[in-house]
């Protein structure tokens, strides 16, 4: 496993992050699976080596992870996990009692990582002058160690808020979307955080276009209809298939993990699974060697103006 540090945190992350959100929520959505084998599956990710956890107050999952992780050393896992902001702004004391519901969940007494969770642009000034400090507080009681902010990418598609949050220099970590699809943070983000030493968490790596021919297809066709991207520099027959023609990837999956992980600033990727198997192939994937210099460029080239598009 690659172990990364994660900017000036100075905490050691696998290069994987088990994400326990997004559409499986460790196989809680639609009950794929037990509890039970939700428990385990965190468990077998740690045993491989992956020793950073993502989870949030919003996706019901914070208890699964305390659960998997009891019993084990908590110094060598870095748990990630956030306060739901909603519509309506959150005061300070449903912070702190947020933070006391994530921590009796996780059943430890402190998060490593606690985040404000899918901030919307219009609310950044609140969440800056009014609840920023009471997370300095809680650092100071050692109940967080570093604080953290996550964009609502889909609100936000030229990541304005973490642009704000990166010129203020305020949070320690940001979580930031990101893929071969829609590679605008490269100029808007990462810049930025390379140059403040901020730990940068990817999601998006991987999502339903990336993962489902269909989707693709629909998703570069929508971009060729908005103008950005160019018709010629696609096959829609054969989407990305450049990337698979010499085995450089043995998947558009296997590809779009590579090419996030090897982004300049980029610390942890996560991903989220609820099936035993298609973690062992994300682990392949994301340890597997970077992709051709030849192939990077090209994707750099044909998406270069693509900003329209999640890949959800």
């Amino acid at each position: 496993m690659e172990y990364r540090q994660l900017g000036r945190t100075g905490l050691m992350v696998s290069v994987i992050g088990l994400g326990a959100g997004g559409p499986s929520r460790l196989g809680q959505r639609d009950n794929f699976n037990t509890e039970a084998e939700s428990i385990a599956l965190v468990r077998q990710a740690l045993d491989a080596g992956i020793n950073f956890i993502d989870t949030a107050e919003a996706y019901g999952t914070e208890a699964i992870v305390g659960q998997a992780i009891a019993g084990r050393d908590r110094e060598n896992v870095v748990i990630s996990t956030k306060k739901r902001l909603g519509g309506e702004k959150v005061t300070p004391q449903q912070l702190r009692a947020g933070l006391e519901d994530s921590l009796r969940n996780l059943r430890t007494d402190y998060i490593d990582i606690y985040h404000l969770h899918g901030l919307p642009l219009e609310h950044y000034p609140y969440y800056k002058d009014q609840i920023l400090p009471v997370m300095e507080d809680l650092r100071s009681q050692g109940k967080i160690r570093f604080t953290g902010v996550t964009e609502f990418w889909s609100r936000d598609l030229d990541h304005q808020m973490l642009q704000l949050a990166l010129n203020d220099d305020l949070f320690d970590v940001i979580m930031v979307g990101f893929n071969l699809l829609n590679q605008q943070a490269r100029g808007t983000v990462l810049e930025a955080a390379i140059r403040n030493d901020t730990g940068v968490l990817i999601m998006f790596a991987i999502r339903r276009a990336l993962s489902r021919l269909d989707k693709l297809r629909l998703a570069l066709q929508e971009l060729i209809d908005l103008g950005e991207l160019d018709a010629a520099d696609v096959d829609l027959d054969n989407p990305l298939g450049f990337l698979l023609e010499d085995g450089a990837a043995k998947s558009i999956p296997d590809a779009a993990y590579r090419f996030c992980r090897d982004e300049p600033g980029v610390h942890v990727v996560l991903s989220g699974t609820g099936n035993p198997q298609h973690l062992v192939s994300n682990i392949a994937s994301l340890q597997a060697p970077p992709l051709a210099p030849k192939h990077i460029k090209r994707l750099k080239r044909i998406f270069h103006q693509a900003r329209s598009v999640t890949g959800e």
